[in-house]
């Protein structure tokens, strides 16, 4: 495999670092040591990290473990020089420019919400600047896409919460939202629209993937779909890094290159640290990984295997980062950035 003929700039759409980050709090340099020399490795200069509440935590404790990770973010973010947290357009050109690796807090599932919309706003006063509606159930918000058979759309609180947000400046994500939600946002939405870790139902049937339609559809507000790498969304095999090339090339195909990221979702080490192994998702270990491309260190050898696919360099820039950067450094913190009338009435 050749590498590309230089080093490519990675903006990550998702990565759930945060969590181990606070099992290992009492740990001061546990992220200085453990994560930061695998982002670097991997040239990630821009890092969404979203804030995922386990099952323990729901329903009571999940406002407090919600905060509680922030906290721990804030608190990363602020003991490290080379991390800087991004909230305002321009502050992650600003990041890249001085050769720090921008942090954009992201909610997972908003289970810290419920029904209380406006929460979101106080989330936007700690930094917030993306969110999921809801992780793979059902809440007062949305139903998730382990929920598809239920052909739910958005609550009334969810229609509230969309609105909401996108007058604040936060992207709406919609991975892990079930279809029939998915397609209510998107045909209600004002703003862009960001899939953070999500690949193509197309090339391997599971609801936590997206269809062509959907796909075109987040392209069509300005948004940008993050190709997920954990094997079971990627193939019903052993799968290889050329698997996940081929998503990328799919989603290519269908919304555009210029509308294609990475939301890889690395999940290994949290299931060896946290659960001990053998955490099992739909019949896939927790801890598997497509061969070559197992954490964030070895995402280089993603970008080299786009070359070898026959990705222009600059097309190859784009998927690593560019185009999520385009997207964060435009729209987080402000407000809509473009009218985006939706696909329908919506409502």
């Amino acid at each position: 495999m050749t590498p590309p003929a230089a080093a490519v700039p990675v903006a990550d759409a998702h990565n759930d670092l945060l969590m181990l980050v606070q099992h290992f709090r009492d740990d001061a340099g546990y992220f200085q040591r453990n994560w930061l020399p695998q982002l670097r490795a991997g040239q990630v200069a821009t890092q969404v990290l979203p804030v995922y509440v386990d099952e323990e935590w729901l329903p009571e404790l999940a406002l407090r473990q919600t905060l509680r990770l922030i906290e721990t973010a804030l608190a990363t973010i602020g003991s490290c020089p080379e991390l800087t947290l991004c909230t305002e357009p321009g502050d992650v050109a600003s990041a890249l420019a001085g050769g720090q690796i921008g942090i954009v807090l992201a909610l997972e599932g908003c289970p810290a919400v419920g029904p209380d919309v406006e929460l979101l706003a106080t989330f936007a006063r700690l930094g917030v600047r993306v969110a999921s509606l809801t992780h793979f159930g059902r809440n007062s918000l949305a139903d998730g896409s382990a929920e598809d058979g239920t052909g739910g759309r958005l609550t009334r609180a969810g229609v509230r919460a969309v609105s909401l947000m996108q007058s604040l400046g936060l992207l709406v994500d919609v991975s892990h939202l079930s279809l029939a939600g998915t397609r209510h946002v998107l045909d209600i939405t004002q703003a862009p629209v960001l899939a953070t870790h999500s690949s193509c139902r197309a090339l391997r049937e599971h609801h936590r993937n997206l269809p062509d339609a959907e796909l075109a559809a987040i392209a069509a507000t300005g948004g940008v779909i993050g190709i997920n790498f954990f094997p079971l969304f990627i193939s019903a095999g052993t799968p290889a890094i050329s698997d996940v090339i081929d998503h990328i090339e799919h989603a290519a195909g269908v919304a555009g290159v210029e509308h294609v990221g990475l939301g890889p979702d690395f999940t290994r080490e949290i299931a060896e640290v946290l659960y001990g192994g053998g955490h099992v998702i739909e019949g896939c270990d927790m801890a598997a990984t497509v061969p070559g491309a197992a954490g964030p260190a070895d995402l280089p050898a993603v970008a080299a295997a786009m070359s070898d696919r026959g990705f222009s360099p600059a097309d190859v820039a784009a998927v690593m980062g560019g185009n999520l950067r385009r997207l964060l450094n435009e729209s987080i913190g402000g407000p809509p950035r473009r009218s985006c009338p939706g696909r329908g009435s919506g409502g």
